[in-house]
């Protein structure tokens, strides 16, 4: 992947996210993705902080998104890995990173969020 490629994936998924339109969002992801976050832990009460598969993320997003309906990310930077990327951005938890695992089709199929607990 080339910071283009990174670029225009970073800007499609932040317009996803504004729209607060799940489906958009969730096009972005293989069906059996990985997602990890601390938020995870209380949200879904999953100690391990790991979602596997679209229809129980699909669940935690909508929690989400309902829980923060003015929900809006402003990107910062994006950082080119092997098959990976990571976006950095602001959002209603403040400074935030994620780290997004592609897979040969360019979806994600890992992703893992990081937050300022501060």
């Amino acid at each position: 992947m080339n910071i283009k490629q990174a670029n225009k994936f970073a800007d499609h998924w932040i317009e996803a996210w504004n729209s607060h339109n799940l489906e958009n969002i969730l096009s972005h992801y293989i069906d059996d993705f990985e997602m990890t976050s601390p938020v995870i832990v209380a949200t879904m009460n999953e100690a391990s902080g790991t979602l596997k598969g679209k229809e129980i993320i699909r669940v935690y997003w909508s929690k989400a998104l309902k829980k923060y309906p003015e929900l809006h990310f402003e990107k910062l930077d994006v950082l080119v890995g092997v098959n990976s990327i990571t976006l950095i951005y602001n959002g209603v938890r403040g400074l935030s990173a994620e780290v997004f695992y592609f897979n040969a089709s360019g979806k994600v199929k890992a992703a893992c969020a990081h937050y300022d607990l501060q």
